[in-house]
């Protein structure tokens, strides 16, 4: 028992997450004026802890693992049973190396040109529509772009399907009921089309480019020497394609961004590839994406005056940290500039996650996420001009993952 580490009134806090959403960690977190607190989560204790400090302790992996932190639901609908999120040690720094070999800077540079000549192709459709769903439109584009780079193939019949199931599978992370059997028959409809493809790779029926994410996935050899199953191929394979489709979100966002500030969009029409770097980054951290993450405590130790013993959960808030006011200055103002100061830190700006991408668990996409925002959000901005019409743009912090209400409506979109 924690005795001097505040904890949690409630009998089970299942329904108040349910309720708080992304400010859940946050509001306890202010309310015992404590980094950390004790609660109960579906019937099992858990420590919450929030900030930069914080983040250090959660990201060494000598006294967290992921081994049975995700629960099986969220295996079941967002990671895949087994995928790398729930590995640890060599097997995990081995697998994580196969993941990194996809995200060097010559493939984020690839998947921004993709994006740049998606959009373009959907100017033509747009310009007869009476209206377009941004995020609608977005994630349809990725999925093209994330297939077409992979190496996968994608007939233009199922795009919206594939885009559709990818995205179901996101959705499903802090869902109940529907959302959550909709992610689920998602993520089996999607394994099932990626093990055809990988089978169809090793058996010759299929050429894949070598350095492709479908030949690294395929012929992948683990650290005894044997090839991944075709069930685990395919879920790592889905793991690099779905984070890429799921970039839609941070669009949606951005142009959110740029209609509520446009002082940012004057800006970026100036053309400072900087302060383009700077917007997409603050379009992360402002708004709600990851919630939380979780691991296992490893082996019993003490910090902050609480006693960490082997096995118990542990929620690391990613939403509160990216809007801690002793790291972020005015944290619920969006202002591009506050990154010219930034130094780049592993554990005060996660928005996927913390510490090094190259030794934990921190999402190798990063790269790549900000290279295709800054595409989409260019394209926005010099390559179309639309207007935007009276919508609901508002977005909950308690739904988990969030979206403006709308999905960003535009109409008159003209070819600039």
């Amino acid at each position: 028992m924690n005795e001097q580490v505040p904890h949690d009134k409630s009998l089970d806090n299942s329904l108040a997450l349910m309720q708080e959403g992304y400010l859940f960690i946050q509001n306890r977190v202010d309310r015992y004026e404590s980094d950390l607190f004790e609660a109960r989560l579906m019937g099992q204790k858990v420590i919450c802890m929030s900030g930069q400090e914080a983040a250090k302790v959660f990201y060494d992996s000598e006294r967290f693992q992921r081994k049975g932190a995700a629960p099986k639901r969220i295996q079941k609908s967002l990671f895949g049973v087994g995928g790398i999120q729930t590995m640890d040690g060599k097997a995990h720094i081995h697998r994580k190396l196969l993941f990194m070999s996809l995200m060097t800077a010559k493939h984020q540079k690839r998947l921004a040109e993709l994006t740049i000549e998606q959009w373009q192709a959907s100017i033509s459709q747009w310009e007869g529509a009476e209206k377009v769903v941004l995020f609608d439109e977005a994630k349809d584009i990725l999925c093209r772009t994330a297939c077409d780079w992979a190496g996968v193939p994608l007939k233009e019949s199922e795009v919206k399907e594939r885009a559709d199931d990818f995205s179901a599978m996101v959705d499903a992370f802090g869902a109940v009921g529907p959302r959550h059997w909709k992610g689920r028959r998602a993520r089996n409809r999607a394994e099932e089309w990626i093990r055809g493809v990988i089978e169809d790779v090793r058996a010759g029926k299929l050429g894949a480019e070598e350095g492709s994410a479908l030949s690294a996935m395929a012929f992948h050899k683990e650290l005894d020497g044997s090839e991944l199953d075709t069930q685990m191929a395919a879920v790592e394979l889905i793991n690099v394609l779905r984070p890429i489709v799921a970039i839609a979100t941070f669009i949606t966002f951005s142009a959110l961004a740029l209609h509520k500030h446009p002082e940012c969009k004057e800006k970026l029409q100036s053309g400072k590839s900087d302060y383009l770097e700077m917007f997409a980054q603050e379009v992360r951290r402002y708004y709600p994406f990851g919630p939380f993450v979780g691991a296992r405590v490893r082996k019993d130790f003490s910090w902050n005056k609480c006693k960490f013993n082997e096995g118990m959960l542990v929620l690391l808030d990613m939403y509160g940290t990216n809007h801690d006011s002793r790291l972020w200055e005015n944290p619920n103002e969006f202002r591009p500039e506050r990154f010219e100061e930034w130094e780049g830190s592993l554990f005060d700006f996660i928005p996927q996650g913390g510490g090094d991408p190259a030794k934990g668990h921190r999402c190798p996409g990063e790269g790549i996420t900000v290279e295709v925002m800054k595409a989409s959000i260019d394209f926005l901005i010099n390559k179309v001009s639309f207007e935007v019409p009276e919508q609901d743009l508002s977005y909950s912090l308690v739904k988990m993952p969030n979206l403006p209400e709308s999905g960003f409506v535009m109409k008159n979109i003209r070819r600039k």
